[in-house]
């Protein structure tokens, strides 16, 4: 099993020094957020606090996402890099493609491509794209993804997007994973049918469930025998037999952190970051082997 170090909403400076920490420290991937703008206004609840508040964000920085993962991957040479979640429906998905193949070959493929819905309408507003059939926009922007990746001509005539005959260069030996983040059964369905594997938003509801539902929907889908990641957030994760029982009930990457970006400031300095994770390296990764 792997395990993905998570750190973010911190000062931007830290983040190469932690990458390059993970790295020695024998981490096998990073998890790289993605927020676009805070609005001064919202009713919109965040669905993975308890009260649906998100006010903790507010002044909270973030990197872009291709352009964080781009300067990480320029200072390590093994750690991957997974978005936990890129907000595919607010982008163009051409452009999506373009720049992760760049990605991709410029790090020798070190990229999981977590991907998910928005459930902020003012993110849909700013970007100038439609709140109505995001999840059906969700699915054709994978198809054109996965197109693209392969480097061949291709062309998309769908409901939501349509272009001629085009293909881009250069491309990765092996395409992107793309991973599906959310907990709604669209999102189960959505990664069962379309994704390499599936994200685990963290959250109060049962783990246990979700990823009972997942495996049906797999064995409904007819997927459930090709190569699949689960991505998961659990306090299973901080111990060398919980990490066990999580790789037996068919977890790949256990993300973890040892900061909840939630509630305050980060008054944590890089020294006792990079202490914690190297602390963790030694009394669980290196005992839970793979």
């Amino acid at each position: 099993m792997r395990f993905t170090y998570a750190e973010s909403m911190c000062d931007p400076m830290q983040l190469l020094a932690l990458a390059r920490a993970c790295e020695e420290s024998g981490w096998s991937s990073f998890v790289v957020p993605d927020s676009i703008a805070y609005p001064e206004h919202s009713d919109a609840k965040y669905p993975y606090t308890p009260d649906g508040d998100r006010s903790f964000l507010e002044n909270k920085p973030f990197i872009e996402p291709f352009v964080l993962m781009a300067a990480m991957g320029a200072v390590t040479s093994r750690l991957r890099f997974t978005t936990f979640v890129v907000k595919l429906t607010i982008r163009n998905p051409v452009l999506v493609a373009k720049q992760l193949t760049s990605l991709a070959v410029l790090t020798g493929g070190r990229i999981g491509f977590g991907v998910g819905t928005s459930p902020w309408p003012e993110d849909y507003e700013i970007t100038g794209t439609p709140w109505k059939n995001r999840g059906a926009r969700t699915d054709e922007m994978i198809e054109i993804l996965r197109g693209l990746m392969t480097g061949k001509y291709f062309e998309f005539h769908g409901r939501h997007f349509d272009f001629p005959r085009i293909k881009m260069c250069p491309v990765p030996v092996e395409p992107v994973p793309i991973l599906v983040g959310g907990h709604s059964e669209g999102a189960l369905r959505r990664a069962a049918v379309l994704g390499d594997g599936w994200m685990h938003g963290g959250g109060m509801e049962d783990l246990d469930a979700l990823l009972a539902r997942l495996d049906e929907l797999r064995r409904e889908a007819g997927t459930d025998k090709r190569p699949f990641e689960v991505h998961v957030i659990s306090f299973d994760a901080y111990t060398v037999d919980g990490a066990r029982r999580l790789r037996d009930r068919g977890v790949t990457d256990a993300i973890v952190g040892f900061r909840n970006p939630y509630f305050g400031d980060d008054t944590v300095t890089l020294q006792e970051k990079i202490d914690t994770l190297q602390r963790f390296a030694d009394d669980v990764i290196a005992k839970v082997g793979s």
